[in-house]
């Protein structure tokens, strides 16, 4: 890839936050380490609820081919309409446009979102081996993870049946892989629950990662308490500068793991790549 894109700026978006200074550390952190790797003329940050704004990056943009890629889970309200609207890729509500545009002497290129990509799988299962060889059971050493059953947590929601699609998608392929005993989704707003996952796993070792691009509230304080942790718990250790969730735990017969957010895996720097790759391959077949 080296050479092929200098030519190209990347513009990576994402959510932010107004009230968590942690939601925008993904974006800027996977956007560091590929402008460090000199691959790109310029690699700028947008985002909906922070400064730069989506149109704000945009105008940063000054190289013939801008890149943009959406550093979100899945196919949705934002991936679809918002940041496309947002950045002039259609009108306000279209969701069936050209992701290849051309603006004056600029062709813009609006990849698919970063969640949906098949590599997300190695990010998960990097997630999960990291929590476990960090923190190892009480013998001392991780739990294989023949002997554990895999959850992979998501917010889910009725509004937008892809929430939960690619949740779905990736159990498919963790569970084709054969290496966990068993692999399962679970959501905080649909069926299965968080909860759940006590009664759903068959093995004792239970290692849970949630499919969010950020360490948020959802990740910090909704799940470990839909977990079996209690608010009074969370709210100390958090004031105390403590993660939320003590690994291993030991609650309903089973000992839990519970990673970081999916985000924060350095992995994922390269799924923005591959989304650039894509597609630039596109436009060049078409």
């Amino acid at each position: 890839m080296h050479g092929e894109f200098l030519d190209a700026d990347l513009v990576i978006v994402g959510h932010g936050s107004t009230l968590n200074a942690e939601s925008a550390a993904p974006t800027l952190e996977h956007a560091e380490t590929i402008r460090q790797r000199g691959l790109f003329a310029q690699v700028l940050e947008g985002f909906w609820k922070e400064h730069p704004t989506f149109a704000g990056a945009m105008r940063g943009a000054y190289a013939p081919r801008v890149f943009i890629v959406p550093l979100f889970i899945s196919d949705g309200y934002f991936t679809e309409q918002v940041i496309p609207r947002e950045m002039g890729f259609c009108e306000n509500g279209q969701r069936d446009f050209p992701r290849i545009q051309v603006h004056n002497s600029q062709t813009f290129y609006y990849c698919d979102p970063v969640g949906t990509h098949p590599s997300m799988t190695g990010v998960i299962l990097s997630r999960a081996a990291e929590v476990t060889h960090r923190f190892p059971g009480a013998n001392g050493k991780p739990p294989s993870p023949e002997q554990t059953s895999l959850f992979i947590a998501g917010h889910g929601t009725g509004n937008n049946e892809n929430s939960r699609k690619a949740i779905e998608r990736q159990v498919e392929l963790i569970t084709a892989l054969g290496r966990y005993h068993d692999v399962h989704p679970i959501f905080m707003e649909e069926e299965p629950r968080i909860a759940d996952c006590y009664q759903m796993a068959s093995s004792e070792n239970v290692v849970v990662v949630p499919f969010f691009i950020s360490d948020g509230l959802h990740s910090y304080e909704d799940i470990p308490m839909m977990l079996g942790e209690t608010e009074p718990e969370i709210r100390a250790r958090l004031a105390s500068g403590q993660p939320t969730w003590v690994n291993p735990t030991h609650r309903n017969g089973r000992w839990v793991w519970y990673s970081s957010s999916i985000g924060r895996e350095p992995l994922v720097a390269d799924v923005i790549l591959e989304r650039v790759r894509e597609i630039a391959e596109r436009a060049v077949l078409t």
